[in-house]
C-alpha cells in the first residue's frame, strides 16, 4: 500500500513576494495582493466602486492636507506574510513619504475598503487580518447596503479569532469623524455614489 505525503500550498513571505516582483514574475498588470502568504487575484472594479473610491481619496486629501498621507489603492505591509492593497489608507506623515517601505500597522490611522462584489471578502478575510495586526480603525464602504461600516477596538476572542469589538453603521447622509483627527469629519454624501 502506497503512502502519500501531505500536500500543502506554498506560502510566500513579504520578502518572497517582493522578489517575485523584482524578477518580473509579477507585474502591476497581474492585479494580485499577498494575503496570509497566498497570492489573491483582485476583482475588477465597477463604476460605483471607482466613483466612491475616487471621491473618498479626493475628500480626505483636501481635509488632511499637510497633516497625514492619504494613499489610494497602494500596498501596506502586514507582517509576517501579507501585503494587501486597500482602497484607502491614512498614514502618519513621514519625511520620505514611505519611499523606504510601505506603511505598516504602526504607521496607519485608518484602512478603508470600498466593497460591492468584494463585500464578504472584506468582512471575512481582510477584517480579521487588519484586527490581528492591530489596525485600530477599519472602514468598509458597503455599496450593497449603501452604508459605511466603521470598525474599532481590535480584539482576539478565546478561540483565537480576531475581530473588532465595536461596529457602527452610518448612512450615506451622515458626517463621520476621522480617526486621529477629532477636529475633522467627512461628509459621506460627498463620497457615496
Amino acid at each position: 500500500m502506497a503512502t502519500f505525503a501531505a500536500v500543502t500550498p506554498k506560502r510566500f513571505t513579504v520578502a518572497d513576494y517582493h522578489r517575485l516582483i523584482e524578477l518580473g514574475f509579477l507585474t502591476e498588470n497581474d492585479r494580485v495582493e499577498l494575503i496570509r502568504g497566498e497570492l489573491m487575484q483582485m476583482v475588477a472594479k465597477g463604476t460605483a466602486h471607482t466613483v466612491c473610491n475616487t471621491s473618498l481619496v479626493y475628500e480626505l486629501t483636501i481635509l488632511l492636507q499637510g497633516r497625514a498621507i492619504v494613499r489610494g489603492q497602494e500596498p501596506i505591509t502586514v507582517p509576517p506574510n501579507s501585503e494587501p492593497e486597500p482602497d484607502l489608507v491614512i498614514a502618519y506623515s513621514r519625511g520620505d513619504r514611505y519611499l523606504s517601505g510601505h506603511p505598516s500597522p504602526a504607521d496607519i490611522l485608518l484602512v478603508a475598503e470600498v466593497a460591492d462584489a468584494t463585500l464578504k471578502y472584506d468582512q471575512q478575510v481582510k477584517l480579521p487580518l487588519y484586527a490581528e495586526s492591530g489596525i485600530s480603525d477599519y472602514w468598509i464602504f458597503n455599496l450593497v447596503a449603501s452604508c459605511l461600516e466603521v470598525y474599532t477596538q481590535p480584539y482576539q476572542d478565546l478561540q483565537g479569532n480576531f475581530g473588532y469589538a465595536s461596529k457602527q453603521i452610518f448612512l450615506p447622509d451622515a458626517v463621520v469623524n476621522l480617526p486621529g483627527f477629532p477636529d475633522l469629519s467627512v461628509d459621506l454624501s460627498k463620497v457615496f455614489p
